[in-house]
């Protein structure tokens, strides 16, 4: 690529030519993408740390896009459901076909939820076609990138969640060993205090409990890591602010999601009452529910999930809506490595990202997945190559698959 557009119009440039008459190839093969048109959608769910939905589209052009949705029940009927709603459409289209969907779902729940995840999978498919029908990559396709790597922060977990200095010692594994800069560890655990964990109340001696994994694993890493903390919906909003409050005096990156997430207005409140960094925005979905968090100023940072919110460009959407308000966004993601790789596209494509989520350290086939590289040093360097960039290898796709799941048709 041509990086100084001077250098066009400069006649003594050896390679102005060239760069030329490749412009004008792409612009050639651009405009006889628009005969291409979809000819099938199909599913495989893969037995991974979640049960993965992985979605292929297919066209009359031999070009197959590759996407994913989030886990849950329902996902593959839903798209199965849609798959006659894409037939004969051209896959460049993909904010239209984004939006038939939704208005053609409406009636099964395309204003959040599930049926929302299950286009999603479909959308980020046609963001990996839509890059190879055109080759560029995919971040180009939502307006090109920010940076050419983006920063992974990995969800850790131990044997005994609810021991102190057995976190610490995990957090420091991964420091050293994985080499990671960025963790997160769940506050949500049995602490031996509890009398009743339904009714949502933090006793002090809970709070204690709580306070001191944070101080363990903040302790033991000092500056060679930042750690946010998972509270997972579970608390009071009298409680979130009693333990948002005591976990001041410490370097906590985040606390997430410390109240349910139905009642913007409490979760506002436990927001504005601390210092203590507050996020949320996994379980809202679309741009529209995650406005409402962001006009509120329910948040310091946003943390959608981009598989399960809508998509790419839905996720880059809320972004927008974040970067108005200064807010950054956390992505939540708990996928394989196409989510992944797609989430890593909008991170590079939107200017506020702060980090990605990875929560399968512990699975040892996650990134055999897929025949590239995709994590290194704590790190995913955005792939260059047309569309998302990742390969899936359809042997380790059959050998994982879901029990009685068929496994994708060849491209």
């Amino acid at each position: 690529m041509v990086r100084d557009y001077r250098a066009l119009h400069d006649p003594n440039a050896e390679y102005t030519m060239r760069d030329l008459s490749s412009v004008s190839m792409n612009l050639e093969a651009s405009r006889g993408s628009r005969d291409v048109h979809i000819t099938d959608v199909q599913t495989t769910m893969v037995d991974g740390t979640f049960p993965w939905t992985l979605v292929r589209v297919y066209t009359d052009a031999g070009v197959v896009g590759t996407g994913e949705a989030y886990w849950g029940a329902g996902v593959p009927e839903l798209i199965d459901r849609m798959t006659p709603f894409l037939h004969g459409e051209n896959p460049l289209d993909v904010d239209r076909l984004y939006e038939h969907l939704i208005q053609k779902m409406s009636g099964e729940g395309s204003v959040e939820g599930v049926t929302v995840t299950a286009i999603a999978g479909i959308e980020t498919a046609l963001h990996d076609l839509a890059g190879k029908l055109l080759e560029v990559p995919a971040y180009q396709l939502l307006g090109g990138k920010y940076r050419d790597t983006v920063r992974v922060y990995c969800d850790c977990h131990t044997a005994d969640e609810a021991d102190p200095r057995a976190c610490a010692d995990e957090a420091e594994r991964v420091v050293e060993e994985l080499g990671y800069d960025a963790l997160k560890f769940d506050l949500d655990v049995p602490s031996g205090h509890e009398k009743d964990r339904a009714n949502r109340h933090l006793r002090p001696a809970e709070v204690r409990h709580k306070v001191d994994i944070v101080e363990a694993v903040t302790d033991r890493v000092g500056e060679a890591a930042d750690v946010a903390f998972d509270c997972h919906w579970s608390f009071s909003g009298g409680s979130a602010k009693r333990l948002a409050a005591a976990l001041e005096a410490y370097d906590v990156w985040w606390l997430e999601d410390p109240v349910p997430p139905e009642n913007l207005e409490v979760q506002a409140e436990v927001t504005r009452s601390t210092l203590t960094p507050i996020a949320a925005g996994e379980n809202r979905y679309r741009v529209t529910e995650h406005r409402r968090l962001l006009e509120d100023q329910a948040v310091d940072i946003v943390a959608p999930d981009m598989p399960k919110v809508g998509g790419m460009r839905e996720t880059r959407k809320i972004a927008d809506v974040a970067n108005q308000y200064y807010v950054p966004v956390a992505l939540h993601n708990v996928a394989s490595p196409v989510g992944t790789v797609a989430g890593a596209h909008v991170a590079a494509a939107i200017p506020n990202a702060l980090a990605l989520e990875y929560h399968s350290y512990q699975l040892g086939w996650w990134e055999e997945l897929v025949e590239e590289d995709v994590i290194a040093d704590g790190r995913i360097e955005i792939p260059e190559e047309p569309g998302l960039g990742v390969t899936l290898d359809l042997d380790v796709v059959a050998e994982h698959a879901v029990e009685g799941e068929d496994v994708f048709d060849e491209e």
